[in-house]
């Protein structure tokens, strides 16, 4: 029977693939932007079943992500395999919204997927989405988009490239503007590759939103000038918005053993009925591809859509074993799929150790922090889902407050949290923050002064997500009305930001006294 490959294959916030075989395994690099640890590696051996098994910046010492925007800091990582290395580029963004970009671009090295990785090189900040081309003469180049801040000046002003020496492990000779992109604009993601004596440029066009597309160019020399495919572009979902993914985009090549060409790219899967609410975020799929004639490629099955799914190469099946939907927190150490924002686990804010069996964290900064959060959390990959944990907390004040949050970034959120209140002593209730704009659901506050212990869960229907608490994890109390799932999407409120939604659970002590919230497990699972 004919395996098929069915999309998206990395579901929920895995955007921005970089594709490749080392023999007889497949990898794809991912970007994980303000959520650390940073960079996430999946395999696959079939192009069917994918795994993730490693995430490559673990400690500070490697990226300091402290202050940065939301939506900032690890953008596009590139990843490539030579001589028995592997190279991974990425870029540190450190602003965004404004004119000017401050780009931070790195190169680490390891002779194992698994690491252990060398400590970051910056080579350069002329612009993002860096990628580094191995030629088979042994030379070795770095491209990425150029960013142009200047007024009245096309801020992706171009694809350059550069010679990297390994020897040094710098920049060297002259930089080289070899794509100026197409009059769609918006030209980024370069990928350089060679077959049949042409160098081929695949680029991202038309900006990560609805407009995104995939472009491919060609030379005979590395240096250019480069022929745009004349039936450009290869993939787009920009004529189409009623289609089941959108924002298509973003490609990455592979050529399997037996011959055949994939490539991986973002989409996005809106809330059926809308094109941009994408709470999910961008996610990872893979095309079949076929070369023409005259040398240009095609998605196999026709047309300029992506397809739902495709067929797989002619590979042994290989599975992997899932992870388990709860975690009773009994291990001594957190690892997949949790992440927290922009800074490292660590032994003074979150413990498994401190109580077996439990997850303490102690409070730190507010849910609108760029600096020290104590809050874990779990990309959500399913429009219909439930998450569940329970909570021991004692707070003394509404300054301490722990419990279940669905987070987007620092502007939008929902948060169903136990605090203290003057009147009622221990309360619980939904606070929550859409587009910069705090609330709190008032009219359900619940007095749970008698309480031990708080059952606490969220469901997700679609567009709808409700709260709920209960007191012994049986007997349920929804404590709010529906509420929009998609304000947690990367165009809500005009924002235009490029993370996914997360579920997981947190601890805030604003009066920075470290009070400790403690978590028997955690739990999501699809329905």
């Amino acid at each position: 029977m004919t395996q098929k490959i069915v999309n998206p294959v990395l579901a929920g916030f895995h955007p921005d693939p970089s594709f490749i075989r080392v023999g007889d395994d497949y990898y794809i690099a991912t970007s994980t932007f303000e959520w650390f640890p940073g960079v996430e590696i999946h395999h696959s051996k079939d192009l069917v079943h994918w795994h993730s098994i490693s995430r490559v910046l673990t400690e500070a010492s490697q990226v300091d992500l402290r202050g940065n925007v939301s939506s900032g800091s690890i953008w596009a990582p590139a990843l490539s395999y030579d001589q028995g290395v592997f190279y991974l580029l990425f870029t540190d963004v450190k602003s965004r919204k404004s004119v000017y970009k401050d780009l931070h671009n790195y190169l680490i090295t390891a002779t194992d997927i698994m690491g252990p990785w060398s400590e970051p090189v910056r080579l350069n900040g002329s612009g993002f989405d860096p990628f580094l081309f191995h030629d088979l003469d042994g030379t070795k180049w770095l491209l990425n988009m150029r960013w142009d801040f200047r007024k009245n000046h096309n801020n992706f002003s171009g694809i350059i490239m550069q010679q990297y020496d390994p020897e040094t492990g710098k920049l060297t000779g002259p930089i080289h503007e070899i794509y100026k992109g197409t009059p769609i604009g918006v030209t980024e993601g370069p990928q350089l590759y060679q077959k049949d004596g042409y160098y081929y440029l695949l680029t991202a066009e038309g900006g990560t939103g609805i407009n995104h597309m995939v472009t491919l160019a060609r030379s005979r020399s590395l240096t250019g000038p480069y022929e745009t495919d004349p039936d450009f572009p290869i993939m787009t979902t920009a004529h189409d918005l009623t289609y089941p993914f959108q924002q298509a985009g973003h490609g990455s090549l592979v050529e399997t053993q037996n011959g055949d060409w994939y490539m991986a790219h973002l989409c996005t899967r809106p809330i059926p009925g809308t094109s941009t609410m994408n709470p999910l975020g961008r996610e990872t799929a893979i095309q079949r591809c076929e070369w023409t004639e005259d040398g240009w490629m095609r998605l196999a099955h026709g047309g300029k859509l992506p397809a739902l799914e495709t067929v797989a190469p002619d590979l042994p099946i290989f599975t992997f074993e899932e992870l388990p939907n709860r975690d009773e927190f009994d291990g001594e150490v957190l690892g997949f799929p949790y992440q927290s924002l922009r800074v490292p686990f660590d032994e003074s804010w979150v413990s498994l150790k401190e109580r077996p069996g439990f997850l303490r964290l102690r409070g730190r900064e507010s849910l609108a922090s760029l600096h020290d959060q104590s809050l874990i959390a779990r990309p959500i990959q399913h429009f219909e889902c439930l998450a569940t944990t329970c909570l021991e907390f004692e707070p003394d004040s509404f300054l301490q407050m722990a419990g279940l949050v669905l987070y987007y970034d620092d502007s939008d959120y929902y948060y169903l949290r136990v605090t203290a209140d003057e009147i009622r002593g221990t309360s619980l209730g939904v606070v929550l923050c859409r587009g910069g704009k705090y609330d709190e659901i008032s009219s359900m506050q619940l007095s749970v002064k008698d309480w031990d212990r708080y059952y606490l869960k969220v469901e997700i229907h679609g567009r709808d997500l409700l709260f709920y608490a209960s007191s012994d994890g049986v007997n349920w109390t929804a404590v709010c009305t529906p509420l929009d799932f998609g304000t947690l999407s990367d165009e809500y409120g005009g924002k235009l930001g490029f993370t996914g939604s997360y579920v997981g659970v947190c601890a805030q002590d604003l009066d920075q006294q470290a009070k400790p919230a403690y978590f028997d497990y955690f739990e999501y699972k699809a329905l």
